[in-house]
């Protein structure tokens, strides 16, 4: 029973992460370079900070901590970057990591994802690592996705062909 539910939270976990990069993947592929770089304003990222970002965040709460490897973030440089790699470079990046990330969660024994981590400050468990590095992910995917609205003026389509009008079933498990 405890393993079906290990099972499970990794298989959704790991669910909602390939979710957000085909979306993260759909809203990139609408913006160029110059607009790759572009804040929306002197507070805010660009997109090219939000993948820095997403890549930094994902290594060390997934890879550093969980697989217990050194940490060599280097925050600040994700918000201070201006230009610089191309979209394509730092997209294959991020997809290196996330691919990282996901082996080390479907290798996290029991152990690991009870055990406490102390992670930017934080203490946490595996789970709680887990959870925040899908969380932050998708929020950030959110941000990219709204950017690139307003850079394009255009829809970004991520469930165009799927009936999402369909009303849930109640079926017993």
């Amino acid at each position: 029973m405890q393993q079906d539910f290990i099972n499970s939270f990794k298989e959704n976990a790991g669910f909602r992460i390939d979710e957000n990069t085909r979306m993260l993947c759909i809203a990139l592929s609408k913006i160029n370079e110059k607009q790759f770089w572009e804040k929306p304003n002197a507070i805010s990222n660009s997109l090219g900070n939000q993948l820095l970002h997403l890549n930094g965040n994902l290594t060390q709460y997934m890879i550093s901590a969980l697989d217990e490897q050194a940490d060599t973030r280097q925050r600040d440089f994700e918000f201070s970057a201006q230009n610089g790699k191309d979209k394509t470079i730092l997209l294959n990046n991020l997809m290196d990591t996330l691919g990282k990330a996901k082996e080390v969660l479907q290798n996290c024994s029991v152990e690991q994802l009870i055990k406490k981590y102390h992670v930017q400050g934080f203490e946490l468990s595996g789970i709680g690592i887990v959870l925040h590095a899908v969380e932050h992910y998708s929020y950030h995917v959110g941000q990219i996705a709204f950017w690139t609205k307003q850079l394009t003026s255009e829809p970004l389509g991520f469930y165009d062909g799927i009936d999402l009008t369909v009303k849930n079933t109640q079926k017993r498990c």
